[in-house]
């Protein structure tokens, strides 16, 4: 049985494909793949033990590792990127379009130009086609994307200091809404929540269930409650020690966890409970970050 691979192209597109002709194959080395019509120069970075879920998406086969002439096309197809993005754009004024390039792909074979863009709206971009059609003599495909896929074309890092989630494991984008920020209590301000795409982080769906795992096995913040440790409001929950932060009618702060709790005395009345002395309530955001927040919420509109 051949072996399989997981090959990555430009823009961070991973694909399977079989060693059909059992070469030998070194990873981070680039090869030449069969493409649905013609041939893709990409780089092997994975072998696939198992083959679960790679199998229905039928793959393909490798062709050959990537040779010297190989290499060179590859960077002549590179510089050739660059000039059709720059050519592309008198021809989007003239047509007077609303859409901003984002990248281009040659095909290696150099049977297909993909030009990748984003726009608010639909597109008719059919004369367009034509034009760049009769200048470069090869089919031309012109495909819409919205701004986290633009973030992942692009690359870079995130505010945690490592590079996107997009462009090493993560395969597709999950909804997301301010709703798992708040789940985590985490600050609303639009700048620390969202990333390079200028959407909600996608790494706030990652932890949201074990917050409200925990939450749940505990009374509600505001709640006065006896514990082993004493009798106290509780001020907050501690996710990471799994434990309630407390104070006490003379103000002095403590913890316990959930195996401590002996009963609820009193629940939240709807007032808030009086914070500790060391703390700083965070301001209500302001009108623009209420606004920010709301486009943060929206769904992409890609028709």
């Amino acid at each position: 049985m051949a072996e399989l691979f997981l090959v990555e192209f430009k823009g961070s597109r991973k694909e399977y494909f079989y060693n059909s002709y059992h070469h030998a194959l070194k990873l981070s080395e680039p090869v030449i793949v069969q493409a649905e019509q013609g041939e893709e120069m990409g780089t092997l970075i994975k072998r696939i033990e198992s083959r679960t879920g790679a199998e229905s998406a039928r793959p393909r086969s490798i062709l050959r590792p990537a040779g010297k002439d190989d290499r060179q096309r590859h960077a002549e197809l590179k510089q050739k990127e660059l000039e059709c993005k720059r050519d592309i754009l008198p021809l989007i004024r003239k047509h007077g379009l609303v859409m901003k390039v984002v990248d281009v792909e040659c095909q290696f074979d150099g049977n297909k130009i993909t030009y990748f863009f984003t726009a608010d709206h639909r597109v008719d971009f059919r004369a367009l086609v034509r034009d760049l059609a009769s200048r470069y003599r090869t089919r031309i495909e012109l495909r819409q994307i919205g701004v986290r896929d633009e973030a992942r074309r692009n690359d870079g890092y995130g505010i945690c200091g490592r590079r996107q989630c997009c462009n090493t494991f993560l395969k597709d984008f999950a909804p997301i809404s301010t709703a798992h920020a708040r789940e985590q209590e985490l600050s609303l301000n639009p700048s620390k929540i969202s990333g390079n795409c200028g959407r909600l982080l996608c790494c706030l769906r990652y932890e949201v269930d074990s917050y409200a795992e925990v939450k749940r096995r505990f009374p509600a913040v505001g709640s006065t409650v006896e514990t082993k440790n004493g009798t106290g409001v509780i001020q907050r929950i501690d996710y990471f020690r799994e434990e309630m932060v407390l104070q006490d009618a003379e103000g002095t702060e403590f913890r316990a966890g959930i195996t401590d709790l002996a009963t609820v005395l009193k629940t939240p009345d709807g007032r808030a409970a009086k914070p500790p002395v060391d703390y700083v309530e965070e301001a209500a955001p302001s009108a623009d970050e209420r606004e920010a927040l709301k486009r943060l919420d929206e769904p992409e509109n890609l028709n």
